[in-house]
């Protein structure tokens, strides 16, 4: 076990980022904290870095010069591009939380995604994949299909690249317009998903790629708009546990989806270190995968790091020293909601450099998670479409809504929005 001299290195600077910040910072094993570039939020427990984390040999150099042990790769971008591989390589002292190039294409290409999912039976939609090549055949599929239609840019697209469409004229407009460069190199390849009709949730393991420990599962609110409607953002809320999720249809989900996961990743050979995130969808009771992720989801880390009482750099030295099966995780019982504040526009244009101003809070107990925020001179301005997370708890569910929904009344910045009805479907 490592002594109270742990440097440990997050990248990133989002409410993800401010939340594991948040919580590797009560680890007991925790010296120094770093955040690349972090926000105003991580700057008031951990010094923010200026670093480009896409520029590989400088978070090299910063490893080296901090004497970093442990790296926490928050977003998909630097995963994809193989900042794991690259460290691995060239700086094998310090330990990388997030897998490998080929462990992050799961999230990297949708079609790799279908594929390993068909091939190891993990029940997902029907697809197909559709480049300029075979245009035609796609359009035969549309024409002939019922709707709704899910188009999905085959690459990182920022959580925008897909669309559902219930028209088929309107979706075969779509796919020309994504194929002809909408989401640029992300949508040079398509993939066309049979629309399922369920109730989305979303569960989350900490893995070695051969034993894991199942977190908290959490349920996000994607749309803008009240009773989910208007445009697809990137997060407006999520609660945590989700009461339809039992142990029952748990049971499913690591039988049928996160053990041939595994398996899948062992058959070929895959190394994976770090968090999956299975964005999941139940219809009629039975879980079908609709998207993995390489790492933590924003905004369910802010409320499944709140519920996970254990000590986090405990569990990542686990994942590194192959005892992760001796671990049992110790949850919080009550229930976790966050609320996000967002900028007027969003997910459209918007301006930033607004003004934050912090009143008293009417409830001591929530936690305020920055997203898209900056310190300055005159203060902490909004910097991000996604401003700031309020996360409360409280044994009734209802009750931890209504926390967050109060302690965002003492938060105000021009344009602010949010989403008042975060678990109505619940």
């Amino acid at each position: 076990m490592y002594s109270d001299d742990m440097n440990v290195l997050i990248l990133g600077s989002g409410g993800r980022e401010h939340a594991l910040a948040w919580k590797i910072k009560q680890s007991a094993f925790c010296n120094q904290l770093y955040v690349a570039p972090g926000n105003a939020g991580t700057a008031e427990i951990a010094i923010n870095s200026s670093l480009n984390i896409l520029d590989f040999s400088r978070v090299e150099d910063f490893i080296r010069e901090q004497e970093i042990n442990l790296v926490v790769v928050g977003p998909e971008a630097p995963l994809v591009n193989g900042i794991t591989d690259y460290l691995n390589e060239h700086v094998p002292e310090a330990m990388v939380i997030g897998p490998t190039r080929r462990g992050a294409m799961l999230e990297g290409s949708k079609s790799f995604a279908k594929e390993f999912m068909n091939e190891y039976d993990i029940p997902t939609a029907a697809y197909m994949e559709v480049t300029g090549d075979n245009m035609a055949e796609a359009e035969a599929h549309l024409m002939n299909a019922q709707g709704p239609f899910v188009l999905k840019a085959d690459g990182l697209a920022g959580g925008k690249g897909v669309v559902i469409l219930q028209d088929a004229e309107d979706a075969l407009n779509e796919l020309k317009m994504m194929l002809g460069g909408k989401f640029g190199e992300a949508s040079k390849k398509v993939v066309i998903e049979e629309f399922l009709d369920g109730i989305e949730f979303s569960v989350f393991i900490l893995t070695d790629g051969k034993y894991y420990i199942l977190l908290p599962e959490a349920k996000d609110y994607k749309r803008i708009g009240e009773g989910d409607s208007g445009l697809n953002t990137g997060g407006m809320g999520a609660i945590s546990p989700v009461p339809f999720v039992d142990d029952q249809m748990l049971q499913k989900v690591k039988d049928r989806i996160i053990l041939p996961t595994l398996s899948g990743l062992q058959d070929r050979d895959i190394d994976y270190l770090g968090f999956i995130f299975f964005g999941l969808i139940s219809v009629q009771d039975e879980p079908f995968v609709i998207e993995y992720n390489c790492r933590l989801g924003d905004p369910e880390t802010e409320v499944v790091l709140p519920r996970l009482k254990n000590d986090i750099l405990e569990l990542f030295e686990a994942l590194f020293e192959n005892d992760l099966y001796e671990i049992g995780l110790d949850e919080d019982e009550r229930s976790a909601a966050t609320v996000m504040t967002v900028s007027e526009g969003y997910p459209g244009p918007y301006k930033k450099g607004i003004p934050i101003t912090f009143m008293d809070r009417p409830v001591s107990d929530s936690i305020i998670f920055h997203a898209g925020t900056k310190k300055e001179v005159s203060g902490i301005v909004t910097n991000g479409g996604r401003v700031l997370t309020v996360t409360s708890l409280d044994p009734d569910r209802n009750k931890a809504i209504e926390k967050s929904l109060d302690t965002i009344k003492s938060i105000d910045f021009d344009g602010k929005y949010y989403r008042r009805d975060i678990g109505f479907d619940l």
